[in-house]
C-alpha cells in the first residue's frame, strides 16, 4: 500500500509543454509515474515525445480527465498563473493536485484552499510533491536517493526531504510526502500523519518541521491523541534571527511564537524523539526500526 499515489495513479502535469514541467515529467516516468498527458490552452491536441513516450496535450484539465481519468494533476504553471490551473483542475474534481509552483500570492491559496474544501486534496503549493519508491512520483524528488522501507516522512523542506531520504537510505521510505513551507498550505503535518496512521506499510514516521508558525505544535498534539507508531522529529531554525524570514515565507519567528525550541518542546511533551541535527534525527530512527 501507499499514501495517496501509487503505480496505477494516473497523472496529468499542468504546464507540460514549459521548461520545468517537461523536465520533471521525464525524470518522474522511470521512476514509475504513469503520466497519461498534460495541459497548455496554445498547444492543445499536440503529442509530446518525453522520455520516449508519446503524451497528449489538451486544452483543459476537464478534458484531459475525461480522456485518460487522471486522478492526480502536477502543477509546474508559473505563480500568477496558479490560481487559474488549479481552480481549473478543482472544477474537474481531480481527486489529488500537487502544487510545485513556489512564490504563489498568499491570498490565491486561500482561496484555492477554500474552493477545494472537502471535494480535493490539495499537497503545496511550494513543495517537492510526494514519492512512493519505486512505485510512483508526483513531483520533483529525486527518485534514486532511497528505495522502499517502513519509514514514512513528512516535511515542510524540500531540500531536508531529500538529506533525510539519503540519511535514510539503508533503511528504505513507504512514502515521502514534502507538504511545503508556505505560510498556508493544502495537506498539513497532521493531514499526513493521518495517512501514515493508516498505512500498513509505515511502521515509523519521521516529521521535519521549522521554525514560524504552530503547525508543529498542532501536530504534536494529535500525536500524543492519535498516532500509535513512532514518531521522530526535527526542527531546522534553531539559529534562526528574530523577525527575518528563512528561506520558505512560512519560517519567520515573531516574538516568542514558532521558535524551534518551543516546537521541540511540544513534540517532545508528545513523545516524539526530536533530534538536533538530520543525522542525528536519522540515527534516532534507525535504532527504532533496527530493534
Amino acid at each position: 500500500m501507499a499514501v495517496l499515489t501509487d503505480a496505477d495513479s494516473r497523472i496529468i502535469v499542468q504546464g507540460i509543454t514549459g521548461r520545468e514541467g517537461r523536465l520533471h515529467t521525464e525524470r518522474m516516468l522511470p521512476a514509475g509515474a504513469r503520466v497519461v498527458g498534460g495541459t497548455n490552452p496554445q498547444k492543445a491536441g499536440e503529442t509530446l515525445e518525453i522520455g520516449g513516450v508519446g503524451l497528449p496535450v489538451f486544452a483543459t484539465v476537464a478534458e484531459a480527465r475525461e480522456a485518460t481519468g487522471a486522478d492526480v494533476s502536477v502543477v509546474f504553471v508559473p505563480a500568477p498563473f496558479v490560481k487559474e490551473a488549479v481552480t481549473e483542475a478543482i472544477d474537474a474534481r481531480v481527486p489529488l493536485i500537487v502544487i510545485i509552483t513556489e512564490g504563489v500570492p498568499v491570498q490565491d491559496t486561500a482561496e484555492l484552499l477554500a474552493r477545494a474544501a472537502d471535494r480535493v486534496r490539495i499537497i503545496g503549493p511550494n513543495c517537492p510533491g510526494l514519492i512512493t519508491p519505486g512505485s510512483s512520483l508526483a513531483g520533483i524528488i529525486p527518485a534514486t536517493i532511497t528505495g522502499s522501507g517502513p519509514v514514512g516522512l513528512i516535511s515542510k523542506s524540500g531540500t531536508l526531504t531529500y538529506q533525510m531520504m539519503n540519511e535514510l537510505s539503508d533503511i528504505g521510505i513507504s512514502t515521502a510526502v514534502g507538504i511545503g513551507g508556505d505560510p498556508l498550505i493544502g495537506t498539513d503535518f497532521i493531514d499526513a500523519l493521518e495517512l501514515f496512521e493508516a498505512d500498513p506499510a509505515t511502521e515509523a514516521i519521521v516529521m521535519i518541521g521549522e521554525i514560524g508558525g504552530d503547525a508543529e505544535e498542532r501536530a504534536a498534539a494529535y500525536i500524543a491523541e492519535h498516532v500509535s507508531k513512532p514518531v521522530v522529529g526535527y526542527v531546522a531554525g534553531f539559529t534562526a534571527p528574530e523577525g527575518k524570514t528563512m528561506g520558505h515565507a512560512g519560517a519567520i519567528v515573531t516574538g516568542s511564537v514558532g521558535t524551534a525550541a518551543a516546537k521541540k518542546k511540544a513534540l517532545e511533551a508528545a513523545g516524539v524523539r526530536v533530534g538536533t541535527t538530520p543525522t542525528e534525527t536519522a540515527e534516532i530512527m534507525r535504532g527504532i526500526v533496527e530493534g
